[in-house]
């Protein structure tokens, strides 16, 4: 498991873009058969992916899970929300079977012992994208279709940002100990995400950019507002942002994102917005 530790942001500010790509950016998360796993000391979220092709695979394959975690499974102390972003798949968690078509949401609970990943088709494989806080409670396991997921449009044609938020796993639709996580879905001919720019000092965030046609990229914007940097993104790869720094972006084309929090609450109108014409 990939481990990555707190960056001071002072320090931030002298990374050369290697470094930024090194310390914040998330790439290959999806490997035949594998579990790839990024341990952030940040809020202590872990990020992964998993895309079974051949055989049905462990959400702890390759990990050391006392080593990293001190627990003798992966979700005794833990949450976990993931989405399907690739073929149809299913998720066993303590023997009870949950089908995920594309864009679908599954939530499991803190104490689930055994958690086992399987495509319906090994030509289609299903991609499953993961994002695991510290829990200190159960609440209950729960599948969520895209079709159940709260709907927010938000933005303009004309400020290139129109898109809608998906909320799975937030606090106005599924109860969870702190994780939350959701979809936001761009129109075509938009391409920003999350402007004004805003930090939110008690939660982190995680970027997962998807539906990025395979010769465009996205420009995802970090740092301090008035010392931003910004990380080069392609299909698939996510990014952590810490709780000072900003998180928004622009394509070369429309894409679909998929963040994830975790932290001291789950208050989304906590944030610190930052006037776009201040940012530097």
């Amino acid at each position: 498991m990939d481990i990555r530790y707190s960056a001071n942001p002072n320090d931030v500010k002298r990374y050369t873009t290697q470094e930024l790509r090194e310390e914040f950016l998330i790439e290959d998360l999806y490997r035949p058969d594998q579990v790839v796993a990024v341990y952030s000391h940040v809020d202590r979220m872990v990020t992964l992916g998993c895309m079974a092709v051949n055989e049905s695979v462990s959400i702890d394959k390759g990990i050391d899970v006392w080593a990293n975690f001190g627990t003798h499974y992966f979700l005794e102390r833990r949450e976990v929300g993931m989405f399907n972003i690739g073929g149809a798949g299913t998720v066993t968690v303590d023997g009870t079977v949950y089908e995920l078509g594309y864009k679908d949401c599954l939530y499991i609970t803190m104490g689930a012992r055994e958690v086992h990943f399987a495509s319906a088709d090994s030509a289609k494989p299903a991609k499953f994208y993961m994002v695991s806080a510290p829990a200190h409670r159960s609440y209950g396991t729960k599948l969520l279709k895209i079709a159940d997921a709260a709907k927010k449009p938000l933005g303009s044609a004309a400020a290139s940002n129109k898109r809608v938020i998906n909320q799975f796993i937030h606090p106005d639709v599924l109860k969870t100990c702190q994780l939350s996580m959701g979809m936001t879905v761009l129109e075509e001919g938009s391409v920003w995400n999350t402007m004004p720019a805003h930090t939110h000092e008690r939660r982190m965030e995680v970027y997962m950019y998807f539906e990025v046609p395979e010769d465009q990229v996205v420009f995802h914007m970090m740092g301090q507002s008035q010392e931003t940097r910004h990380i080069v993104m392609k299909n698939e790869q996510a990014v952590i942002s810490p709780s000072w720094s900003i998180h928004a972006g622009a394509g070369t084309a429309s894409y679909t994102f998929i963040w994830a929090m975790g932290g001291e609450n789950q208050a989304f109108d906590d944030m610190d917005v930052i006037p776009t014409t201040q940012l530097k």
